[in-house]
């Protein structure tokens, strides 16, 4: 399936919802569509030493959260490296740092407010222009989480699909409290579904399962409720835009061929 225009993609579920399942799958199945993920970002400055990740790590090993800014960076160098954003004019040179378009000096910044109170009073994409080439298409993980984020993002790219993946909450509890792995090799087992032969012992080495610590029922329900509380306001967020679309299913087979029509329907060529 080839695609006519950028697809710029966000996913949103709860713990245990499936998101991980759903972008694998849209990945191995849209060949245009790449994952552009914040976390990996972060990692991958940290460990190749770059200004920005050195701030990062610095922040991290003080105890202190990364701010917006940082991983608002990460995505517009990321976008420009490949790209998919452009500035009037030609390319102009890029650092991984806090360096600014708008010539803000290199600075530990020690709050959010990079693209909002630092900035003169317009916005980010107004300096760039994104391209809508199938190729710049991507499905953005990690951010936003929640709906002050996804302003800060819109200053610099208009996201055009945002997935919201709806699973009973009994089901999703079912799924997770009930899952058991063996830890040397990752293999996972479900009591419901997937039980291994001998009650508590792994089917290869017969060595003991274990539980991971979010997947107890208790932690699991406080890290829903907190999703819950932080997710509420982003999707009305993204629902007044009018790009937020919702699919419901038990399972991840359930859900998969309703988002690839939907998606399809949207961005898919005609006759392909």
């Amino acid at each position: 399936m080839k695609l006519r225009k950028a697809a710029r993609v966000i996913l949103i579920g709860a713990p245990g919802v499936g998101k991980g399942t759903q972008s694998a799958r849209m990945l191995e199945r849209y060949k245009e569509l790449s994952s552009i993920s914040s976390g990996d970002l972060l990692r991958d400055n940290v460990r190749n030493r770059t200004p920005l990740g050195i701030q990062a790590e610095h922040l991290m090993k003080t105890g202190a959260l990364v701010p917006d800014s940082m991983i608002l960076r990460l995505i517009q160098n990321t976008l420009l490296t490949r790209g998919w954003l452009t500035q009037p004019g030609g390319p102009k040179p890029l650092t991984l740092n806090f360096a600014s378009p708008y010539g803000i000096q290199d600075t530990l910044i020690e709050n959010d407010n990079f693209f909002s109170n630092r900035l003169p009073p317009r916005k980010i994409a107004d300096e760039f222009e994104y391209s809508d080439s199938p190729s710049a298409s991507f499905i953005l993980d990690g951010f936003p989480r929640t709906a002050s984020q996804a302003d800060k993002l819109d200053e610099l790219i208009p996201i055009n699909l945002v997935v919201n993946i709806s699973t009973p909450t009994e089901i999703i509890l079912d799924r997770i409290c009930n899952r058991y792995i063996h830890q040397p090799s990752g293999r996972t087992y479900n009591l419901t579904f997937n039980k291994p032969k001998v009650e508590g012992r792994d089917d290869i080495t017969g060595e003991p399962l274990t539980q991971r610590e979010d997947d107890k029922p208790e932690v699991w329900k406080e890290r829903l409720h907190r999703f819950e509380e932080s997710s509420r306001s982003l999707l009305e967020h993204y629902d007044k835009m009018g790009i937020l679309w919702t699919v419901t299913g038990n399972s991840s087979d359930e859900i998969s061929p309703r988002l690839f029509k939907e998606f399809e329907k949207r961005f898919g060529q005609a006759g392909t």
